[in-house]
């Protein structure tokens, strides 16, 4: 049978000369202990595990599957030979060009798929049956969702839209909790399907292509299916098979599927989880709790692994290039002059510590751009800094962009802090028991405009002349 779209096979193949296979790590703690030390390597390969403890060669576990240039690169479609900044320039305009698109991609409905080799029914799930990993010693349990795409839907649109939650095995196997992010769009529409019909109907892959992990990690606008919107990022419509329980799509090339439903007072006790903020997050908390009617899986499956965790993570480096890029193009759709770069960065999570360059051009303008990136879209959830800085400075550079913080701010009027914006339960400055707002800082590095003819010069050689000098002495600089 050849492999659909989107499968997590042909992927692995396609980065055989950037993945590693490990063999005999146990699923309790081991596993994940070598893709932390993994991501904390240079250039780290992607990882898969096989021949796990406790489990048959052929159950295996992939993890850091966008964790480089070319991998991300190859997951988005945008080519094989490019680095940090060609995936982040590579992938300017490309998400509205895709949300655009996204309509003449609508979804291919299949009646056949690898995963109905196998077909669980309700009363003999085990999702123990898989190697779900403890990845960190203080999580609350295996969890099984770190890489999965939960699938569910509008009840009046009908539009589906997949999420990456995390998702913790109950009941001995029987069970799934999903902690679906308060806001996001599955929570709005898990909460609408409760008002209309008491329960939520939620289908969920385990094992496809990163793409998926990728669009289910970030902002795909309201009202646009990620699988559809993964079928414009590809070129072609997506093979699904629709769930018989609930109506909902699988993608055809899943490794592992359940279907089910969600009841409002269906709920286990789930968490605490080793989180991207690089903290344990909350104590353990009743989270709703999937029924699951139907398991399916392929002969020996792979599980995409994405756990989080401090930075670096599994999926930190993706969500840095993908964020900078949404960033720079959603203040540039505003139609803000002179903004010439955006950065998250990675020790915050792609999320926490935001960079923008600017050209200013008028007084008060830096002080504009860090205000709306401070609440665009793509950086409105769980923001805490946003720098802005002149546009000699490299905002990927920290170095850089604290040297910018230390010589050109004034903290006494170049911070500005903004109350009660959007946070997180996932905050760990977050006291118990409160709502999740934060506050963020806006922090203006920029040479003040008034002073910009007239301030101090940068003690460096003009970049010419140091390219002139490297070319008649880098070999004495040379390791």
């Amino acid at each position: 049978m050849d492999e659909p779209l989107l499968s997590l096979r042909t992927f692995v193949e396609g980065i055989a000369d950037e993945l590693r296979t490990v063999e005999g790590a146990h699923w309790d703690l081991e596993l994940g202990a070598i893709a932390e030390l993994c991501y904390r390597q240079k250039r780290p390969p992607a990882l898969l595990f096989d021949r796990i403890g406790d489990y048959p060669q052929g159950m295996r576990v992939l993890t850091g599957s966008t964790g480089s240039a070319r991998r991300l690169a190859r997951t988005l479609r945008l080519g094989d030979d490019l680095d940090d900044a060609s995936v982040v320039a590579a992938l300017r305009g490309k998400p509205s060009q895709w949300a655009a698109a996204a309509k003449d991609f609508p979804v291919q409905e299949v009646s056949t798929a690898p995963f109905l080799q196998n077909v669980v029914e309700k009363d003999d799930v085990d999702l123990l049956a898989f190697p779900v990993p403890r990845w960190h010693g203080g999580d609350g349990g295996r969890f099984i969702g770190t890489g999965c795409l939960v699938v569910t839907s509008d009840p009046e649109t009908g539009v589906p839209n997949g999420g990456c939650y995390r998702m913790q095995v109950q009941n001995e196997g029987r069970s799934t909790t999903i902690a679906a992010v308060p806001g996001k769009h599955g929570a709005q529409n898990i909460a609408r399907w409760f008002a209309k019909e008491g329960r939520a109907p939620v289908t969920v892959s385990f094992g496809h292509d990163p793409l998926l992990l990728v669009l289910g990690g970030t902002e795909v606008p309201g009202g646009i299916s990620e699988l559809d919107y993964a079928g414009a990022v590809l070129g072609e419509r997506v093979p699904v098979f629709r769930s018989p329980e609930n109506g909902l799509p699988i993608p055809a090339a899943s490794e592992i599927a359940v279907e089910g439903w969600l009841y409002p007072d269906r709920r286990c006790v789930e968490g605490p989880f080793g989180e991207w903020t690089g903290y344990f997050a909350g104590s353990p908390r009743p989270n709703l709790d999937m029924e699951i009617t139907r398991l399916y899986h392929r002969d020996d499956p792979i599980l995409l692994g994405a756990p989080p965790g401090k930075p670096p993570h599994d999926y930190s480096y993706m969500r840095t290039m993908m964020k900078s890029a949404m960033i720079h193009d959603e203040l540039v759709s505003m139609g803000v002059p002179g903004v010439t770069a955006a950065w998250a960065h990675e020790p915050g999570g792609g999320r926490l510590f935001v960079v923008v360059s600017v050209d200013q051009r008028y007084a008060g303008h830096s002080r504009q751009v860090g205000h709306l990136a401070a609440n665009t879209p793509a950086a409105a959830y769980m923001n805490r800094y946003v720098v802005v800085v002149d546009d000699d400075i490299d905002v990927s550079d920290l170095g850089q962009v604290v040297w910018a913080m230390s010589t050109r701010t004034d903290p006494a009027v170049d911070i500005d802090v903004v109350g009660r914006t959007w946070g997180s339960k996932l905050d760990p400055m977050l006291p118990p028991d409160t709502p999740p707002y934060n506050s963020r800082a806006i922090i203006d590095a920029c040479i003040p405009y008034e002073r910009k003819d007239t301030f101090p010069r940068v003690a460096q050689s003009d970049p010419a002349y140091l390219r002139e000098v490297l070319g008649r002495w880098g070999h004495v600089l040379e390791d």
